[in-house]
């Protein structure tokens, strides 16, 4: 898979977040970024909706430069709720929005 500047990433990813505002309903979207451990990194966004937050981020592997490529097409929700688990296993950032 292709490797990309991660700022790159996010200017695409900033470019969509109109569209999801105003097809999902959310009342604000964001970029969520992690650094996992070794060379895993996660890039996503954070949702806000009906008062909740959610991070709906996927894998990717960070190489020396600071690039990064997709590990999996494979999305996963987190809610700040603590007592509440990972939801894991979306195909497309889509059907994750849809399920929030």
């Amino acid at each position: 898979m292709e490797s990309l500047p991660r700022e790159q990433l996010i200017t695409n990813m900033q470019n969509s977040f109109q569209t999801y505002i105003n097809q999902y309903g959310v009342d604000h979207i964001g970029i969520f970024e992690e650094e996992g451990q070794d060379d895993y990194y996660y890039l996503g966004y954070t949702v806000k909706k009906a008062g909740k937050t959610y991070h709906i981020h996927s894998p990717y592997r960070k190489d020396s430069h600071g690039d990064l490529s997709p590990i999996v097409n494979e999305w996963t929700i987190e809610s700040d709720e603590p007592q509440k688990q990972d939801l894991k296993g979306y195909h497309s950032l889509d059907s994750a929005l849809r399920d929030i």
